[in-house]
């Protein structure tokens, strides 16, 4: 029994970080380079991941500044990053690409926090499926006779309770990054 709410709890976690990952590419007001994760530039006819082909840093507040290794390589990191529609500006100094973080829009930042609110649920079901999925393991056990009704009942708890605390670290980090959105 105790592999299974293992298996749960592992399942679990994963969604969370997958759910960080989402929300990190959701651009706020400020400067982040995990806007840039997922973007492939054309190196030598192959997709490369920005980050392998340039050293990525932040200048200021609201500007990131991508340097590549290769010089040949700055305008094909220019049009990666224009086919993305990230929705920022770009310049182009010759050596690197700068870009530029507008500051949102009223309307902007409240699109953004609808989209959030859109993707935390997207993981709230996948975490309610494993909730799901675990308890039919549960049962399937008590079925068989491996386990009494009491214990089903109680394993069932216990799964609502695991259920019931990754929900709200969605919650949270949704909260906290619609926080960030907010803040001018």
């Amino acid at each position: 029994m105790e592999n299974i709410f293992a298996e749960s709890e592992g399942k679990m976690k994963k969604v969370i970080d997958a759910f960080k990952k989402d929300l990190s590419s959701i651009r706020t007001g400020r400067a982040n380079t995990a806007v840039l994760q997922g973007i492939n530039v054309q190196y030598y006819g192959s997709p490369m991941p920005i980050n392998q082909v340039a050293s990525i840093s932040l200048v200021e507040a609201k500007t990131i500044d991508i340097k590549p290794w290769d010089r040949n390589m700055v305008q094909l990191i220019e049009k990666a990053l224009q086919e993305a529609n990230l929705g920022v500006s770009l310049v182009n100094t010759g050596d690197s690409v700068k870009v530029n973080f507008p500051q949102l829009t009223e309307e902007t930042r409240k699109e953004m926090v609808k989209k959030v609110k859109k993707i935390s649920e997207e993981f709230k079901v996948d975490i309610r499926n494993i909730r799901r999925e675990t308890n039919e393991k549960l049962k399937d056990k008590e079925k068989k006779k491996e386990m009494s009704e009491d214990d089903l009942k109680n394993a069932e708890a216990r799964e609502q309770k695991l259920t019931d605390k990754n929900i709200k670290e969605i919650d949270d980090i949704a909260k906290e990054k619609e926080t960030d959105l907010l803040t001018i």
